[in-house]
């Protein structure tokens, strides 16, 4: 039966903190009933039968963990038909590539090495460590790309990640040199048994590269489409740190990358080795508040007042006649067009290199996915770049596009049109 419509509850309302339990959450953000943003449409019949969820933001008093109010079922969310393929994109491909070059500079690693990637999708990051003899193991929930990881070579379990699969890969293989989870803590409703499982996994002198998007990033940077259903945490180091520390791990680096619109990549071991890019990044984020509540009061009327300022481009541009299109039908560009209520009446089609996507519906506004090439053939005037946090590959592969006089709308942090 498909998840979605079993007779179990889509999602549940969470009154406590997911990570320290803590009962005081500040809710700070409410941008309504949401669809889920990666449940691309098929059909007229899955827009009918397509459904909604409360999308509420909030603070815990006691770790800072901002996060969401609400949690949708993890197997209504990551499916065999879950859309998402990292090597789609030649960024997050250079990304990955230079991440495991700087691992491997690090640490010998050879044949006898273990290294599992947590939420490994289509085994974009292990295969560069696969390709230097280097044992790998992938683990991601999601069958259409784990079966693309295997096509390519890389073991790869279509299971979701928990305490109790740590240690059955724990017993059956060993521990790991190195645990990779990228852009996959913000997605766990477990946080506690996700943090559990990855100490569990780890040799005593292994390490865990964990990145997620920053949420300081997040805040300065208007970046409110990254807000749905799917990363149901937001982390600072400070929440980060903290949750960790309850699982025996210890935060001892941490670098600030520019992938994802800002993320962190923080480097856990089971030992504490603390240097000064945390205690420095710590110290920052006291001094900002970025635990307290105030530092979340302009967030709300900030973001309406740029959803209100786009909305108004779009619409001044289709009554000057012009035909505006869209690229990127990711989950951001989802959050994005419905929090703006722009949809197809606004939007002739959205671009979209990922064949996994093209021909299927954006959820919520039901506008139509295409492959990029579509914006040459018929050369809207403008094109609205959801994937704005790959903002310089897209506008790069779309010289072509450009030089017939097409332009782009970069919506964040302001609306401006280049």
């Amino acid at each position: 039966m498909n998840p979605v419509f079993d007779n179990r509850p889509m999602s549940r309302t969470e009154q406590a903190c997911r990570a320290c339990g803590c009962p005081q959450l500040h809710r700070f953000l409410d941008l309504g009933e949401t669809p889920l943003a990666d449940r691309l449409l098929t059909s007229q019949w899955d827009c009918r039968a397509e459904p909604r969820f409360p999308l509420i933001v909030a603070l815990c008093a006691e770790c800072a963990l901002v996060q969401l109010t609400e949690t949708v079922r993890p197997e209504v969310l990551f499916t065999d038909d879950y859309p998402y393929y990292s090597s789609v994109s030649r960024s997050v491909l250079d990304h990955a590539a230079a991440n495991v070059a700087a691992r491997r500079a690090e640490r010998r690693l050879d044949r006898s090495s273990l290294v599992v990637e947590i939420g490994s999708n289509d085994g974009y990051l292990l295969k560069n460590y696969a390709a230097a003899g280097v044992t790998v193991l992938g683990i991601d929930p999601a069958e259409g790309p784990a079966r693309a990881a295997r096509a390519a070579r890389i073991e790869t379990m279509a299971e979701f990640f928990t305490a109790n699969l740590a240690h059955d890969i724990r017993h059956r293989r060993g521990q790991a040199d190195i645990v990779h989870a990228s852009n996959v803590l913000t997605h766990s409703d477990d946080l506690r048994g996700f943090v559990a499982g990855i100490s569990v996994l780890l040799k005593p002198d292994g390490v865990a590269v964990i990145e997620v998007p920053y949420l300081r990033d997040m805040v300065e940077g208007l970046q409110f489409d990254t807000i749905h259903h799917q990363q149901l945490c937001h982390f600072t180091l400070m929440s980060l740190d903290a949750l960790l520390r309850g699982a025996g791990l210890f935060a001892n680096r941490v670098e600030r990358t520019a992938i994802h619109g800002g993320s962190l990549r923080v480097f856990a071991e089971r030992y504490s080795n603390r240097n000064a890019s945390v205690t420095d990044l710590l110290a920052q984020e006291r001094d900002i508040g970025i635990g307290s509540p105030r530092y979340f009061a302009a967030l709300a009327d900030d973001a309406a007042r740029l959803r209100e300022e786009l909305v108004t481009m779009v619409n001044d541009l289709r009554a000057g006649g012009h035909r505006i299109a869209a690229y990127g039908a990711a989950a951001k560009g989802a959050a994005l067009l419905n929090a703006c209520g722009l949809g197809r009446h606004q939007i002739d089609f959205v671009a979209d290199l990922s064949t996994h996507k093209q021909g299927r519906l954006m959820p919520g506004v039901h506008v139509p996915i295409r492959p990029p090439e579509a914006l040459f053939d018929e050369r809207p005037g403008y094109t609205l770049l959801l994937a704005w946090n790959f903002a310089d590959e897209i506008l790069a592969q779309q010289g072509a596009y450009r030089e017939a006089g097409g332009r782009f709308i970069i919506p964040l942090p302001h609306p401006r049109i280049v």
